[in-house]
């Protein structure tokens, strides 16, 4: 039986619980080589719009139903198009001059609580693990990638930094792999050589911030429902808003375009504003009893590219230390954060106190 939809909604967790003791980390990845081979490193070249970044994410070990995408995520701003995809989304993509591909093949690892499987555990909530998760590997200087869905939390990492990412967290956590849907103990990489404890540092924010006037909600639907709703969405991610400008202003503050749409081993996650929400029907969206409404934080004044380590943590470290949670999404270009509406104005000057503790 599938388990009830509203079961992945996330509860309002902040840090200050306790994390549960078997808390445990999900690698979902594959063993087949990566596809350098076909990629171009073009991806901070001028582009026609509109662009598509893409990242492609080594889901599994082995997939039973070939060819059948299973993770996916496009999230759209008012500068691109951002695509997560698997090995089998990614070899569905067109050939084309507006899409750049990231020059690294990615991981996607999430924590989960009280179970071993994405479908049948409890989310734990990106600030719960800013201190459990990102922060130990921002100090290991190993540059994150996050997608905060409906459901869950995601941390992309470098598949070359994998052995570096459970040895860092294999001391608070239980990792496992994701073979054919199954939960499987991770090998034992044995990375002791050139590994060092760092000191604790302080981790002020760096980049420029930003809050858009929009009221976001993150929401899903029944994936039998799709077909209902295929031609609105469509409509809504590639007709409805004009022509992409990669010269975007970063720093406005007024209504900004932001959509982001996650179809991740069967589960569908929606990020949107309230004008846009509107369009959908009420009767087919799982909304929360309180019509929980959230602000953003977009970070960057420029485009953030992939190297630099510790932005996740710079932002979601203050919000933990404040109890207050939040949902994260990196895209090719900058990263936003998803507070809670009424908790908007004392984030923003959280975040500017640590900013001036730059200077």
């Amino acid at each position: 039986m599938e388990p009830e939809p509203s079961f992945h909604h996330r509860e309002k967790m902040g840090p200050k619980q306790e994390q549960s003791s078997n808390s445990r980390i999900l690698v979902r990845r594959r063993t087949s080589s990566p596809l350098h081979s076909q990629r171009e490193s073009t991806y901070w070249q001028p582009l026609l719009s509109p662009t598509l970044g893409v990242f492609v994410v080594w889901s599994r070990e082995e997939v039973s139903t070939a060819g059948r995408c299973k993770f996916f995520s496009l999230t759209e701003t008012p500068e691109d198009y951002t695509i997560i995809v698997d090995e089998e989304g990614f070899l569905e993509l067109p050939s084309s001059e507006h899409l750049s591909v990231a020059d690294a093949t990615w991981l996607a690892l999430n924590v989960v609580s009280g179970g071993g499987s994405f479908s049948s555990s409890q989310p734990i909530g990106v600030t719960k693990i800013a201190k459990s998760v990102i922060a130990p590997l921002a100090d290991q200087n190993i540059s994150v990638f996050m997608l905060s869905t409906y459901q869950t939390d995601f941390i992309l990492v470098r598949e070359r930094d994998l052995p570096f990412v459970t040895h860092t967290l294999s001391s608070e956590f239980t990792i496992l792999r994701v073979v054919n849907g199954e939960t499987v103990a991770a090998e034992n990489l044995g990375i002791t050589n050139g590994f060092v404890k760092p000191k604790m540092v302080q981790r002020p924010v760096i980049h420029p911030l930003s809050s858009p006037s929009n009221s976001f909600c993150v929401t899903s639907l029944d994936p039998d429902t799709l077909p209902a709703v295929a031609t609105l969405l469509m409509d809504v991610m590639f007709y409805s808003n004009g022509v992409k400008d990669p010269m975007a202003a970063s720093d406005d503050c007024g209504h900004i375009r932001f959509f982001s749409f996650s179809l991740i081993e069967g589960y569908i996650s929606l990020v949107m504003d309230v004008q846009t929400q509107q369009r959908f029907p009420s009767n087919l969206l799982f909304t929360s009893a309180s019509g929980e409404l959230w602000k953003m934080v977009r970070i960057g004044g420029q485009p953030l590219g992939f190297d630099e380590c510790g932005i996740v943590a710079q932002i979601s470290e203050p919000l933990a230390a404040a109890d207050i949670p939040a949902y994260y999404i990196s895209t090719f270009k900058f990263d936003h954060a998803l507070v809670p509406e009424e908790n908007i104005i004392g984030v923003i000057s959280a975040l500017k106190v640590s900013q001036a503790e730059k200077h």
